[in-house]
C-alpha cells in the first residue's frame, strides 16, 4: 500500500496530531462532546507545523480543502446528520490529509467505524465498562461518539504516512 502523503510530512505531524486525536476520542467517550479547544488546537498545528513539512504550494490549497469541509460540515449538521463538534474536527483533520489519500481515508474510516463501534458495544456491555463507570458514552444508545473513531482514523492515516508515505 502505498500513499501519497509523505512519510517525511507524516512524521512531522504525527508527534503533535496524535495527543490531540487522544484527547478528541477520551472526551468525546466520556463526555460525548468534541471539545472546541482540541478542534482549535488541531487547526493551529497546521498552520505552524504545516509551513515546514509541506511545500509552499500545497499549504494554501490545504487550507482551502479546510473551509470546504467545514461548509459541507455545516450543512450536515444543519440537517441532523452529524454533530458540530463532529463537523468541526472533520475540518480541521482535513488539511492533514493528502488529497490523494481521499479514498484510502474513505476506506479507513469505515474500518476504523466498524471496530469503534465494535469495540464500545463490547466494553458497554461487558465488565470493561467498570474501568471508567460514568462516562457518558455508555448512558446515550441513540448515539455514538464519533470522535473515538474520528481522531482514530486520523491518528492511524499518520501513521500508515510514515510508515508507507512516499
Amino acid at each position: 500500500m502505498a500513499l501519497e502523503i509523505t512519510s517525511t510530512e507524516a512524521l512531522w505531524f504525527l508527534p503533535f496530531v496524535l495527543p490531540i486525536c487522544v484527547w478528541v476520542a477520551w472526551t468525546d467517550l466520556s463526555l460525548m462532546l468534541i471539545r472546541n479547544k482540541a478542534v482549535v488546537t488541531l487547526v493551529a498545528v497546521f498552520l505552524v507545523v504545516g509551513l515546514i513539512a509541506l511545500p509552499l504550494p500545497e499549504y494554501p490549497w490545504r487550507l482551502v480543502t479546510m473551509f470546504i469541509v467545514l461548509l459541507i460540515g455545516i450543512a450536515i449538521n444543519a440537517a441532523g446528520l452529524a454533530g458540530a463538534g463532529d463537523a468541526k474536527f472533520i475540518a480541521a483533520a482535513a488539511p492533514f490529509i493528502d488529497p490523494g489519500d481521499a479514498v484510502i481515508l474513505c476506506m479507513l474510516f469505515a474500518a476504523n467505524l466498524v471496530a469503534a463501534v465494535t469495540a464500545h458495544r463490547i466494553a458497554k456491555n461487558t465488565g470493561l465498562r467498570n474501568l471508567a463507570p460514568n462516562w457518558e458514552s455508555w448512558s446515550r444508545p441513540e448515539k455514538f461518539p464519533m470522535g473515538f473513531s474520528l481522531g482514530g482514523t486520523l491518528a492511524i492515516y499518520l501513521i500508515l504516512g510514515v510508515m508507507y508515505g512516499q
